[in-house]
């Protein structure tokens, strides 16, 4: 490269420089007010989250239990196969070994149902909430005059962090 490209190169590079501090200082010039919430906190401190995971407990509790008994009583099949296997017949043995796999298919499908349908719920949940949340954020930063609001951030000053004040706002 010769030296008038260089010089050239350097000369854009001063001028884009100059151009971001220029901008950077008329940003500056404008005052903005910033905000920061932590969603993890929210949601596991908020009165809507922890009342939407107590509706949800209780929605699915009996299926869970439901779902413990029967995983109890296939694992006492099992050991009882185990235990049994030396004594039994041919034809026994490859019955009751059907039936376990019958049921331990069973038990894999209505486990899979309720699985699915938890996490289901729980998606519809934790939309109620976020959509409560992001109300709540809105008529704040509106009520006090927020130019950003952020929700993830590399590095945040604690002064700017209002997850207290949302979550005051929630559990009222």
């Amino acid at each position: 490269m010769n030296n008038f490209a260089k010089t050239l190169m350097d000369t854009k590079k001063i001028a884009v420089l100059a151009f971001c501090l220029g901008i950077f200082g008329f940003a500056q010039a404008q005052t903005s007010k910033v905000g920061y919430i932590n969603p993890d906190k929210i949601m596991s401190e908020s009165a809507p989250a922890k009342a939407a995971e107590k509706k949800l407990e209780a929605d699915f509790s009996k299926r869970a239990k439901e779902m413990h008994g029967a995983q109890a009583r296939l694992k006492t099949m099992s050991e009882k196969l185990e235990k049994d296997m030396p004594v039994l017949t041919e034809s026994d043995r490859l019955k009751r070994q059907r039936e376990l796999a019958d049921l331990s298919q069973d038990f894999q499908r209505k486990q899979r149902a309720f699985r699915e349908d938890l996490m289901q719920r729980r998606n519809e949940e934790l939309a109620k909430v976020v959509d409560r949340v992001n109300k709540e954020i809105d008529r704040i930063a509106k009520a006090e005059k927020y130019d950003l609001i952020v929700q993830d951030a590399a590095y945040i000053n604690p002064r700017v962090d209002i997850t207290d004040q949302v979550l005051k706002a929630l559990n009222k």
